[in-house]
């Protein structure tokens, strides 16, 4: 399997874990008397996660592509979200997610929330090894910028 088409694999499973996450069934009042507050809490956390992935999209401009394959025509964007994590994209589908998972119960939405989680670790990791070869300063931009989640502080 060539490089392209083990990332259009990767995104294939990305995009069914997304649509499995938003229509699996949801636990009724899964968190008992404050069920409807922690649900407004996830619908928040939703939102969070789309306005991250939104502003990274924006960020990445010509270089944004579904595929892990870097573009041939692609700049490395290392400002804005860019120089918190590495995969902006990634941490906000994974908010997204946590957010669904608030709002939804946790199961099935958290099993399928973890899976997508260690896709997008594979995912990146592939991609990363494909950005090295690219991008001479990748190598030094990942040492210091975590992959998904910001350092606080």
């Amino acid at each position: 399997m060539n490089n392209k088409s083990r990332g259009y694999f990767y995104v294939a499973v990305q995009f069914l874990l997304i649509a499995l996450l938003f229509t699996a069934p949801r636990q009724e009042d899964p968190y008992g008397p404050i069920s409807e507050v922690i649900g407004l809490i996830g619908v928040a956390v939703i939102a969070l996660g789309a306005i991250i992935l939104v502003t990274s999209f924006v960020r990445l401009g010509k270089s944004l592509t579904a595929n892990p394959v870097p573009k041939d025509d692609g700049v490395l964007v290392t400002t804005g979200l860019y120089a918190r994590v590495r995969h902006p994209i990634y941490f906000g589908l994974l908010v997204l997610a946590f957010g669904v998972v608030l709002d939804a119960g946790w199961w099935p939405q958290f099993v399928i929330a973890l899976m997508l989680y260690f896709l997008l670790n594979i995912k990146a990791q592939f991609e990363e090894s494909l950005l090295i070869e690219k991008y001479p300063d990748y190598k030094a931009y990942a040492l210091k910028t975590p992959r998904f989640f910001p350092r606080v502080g």
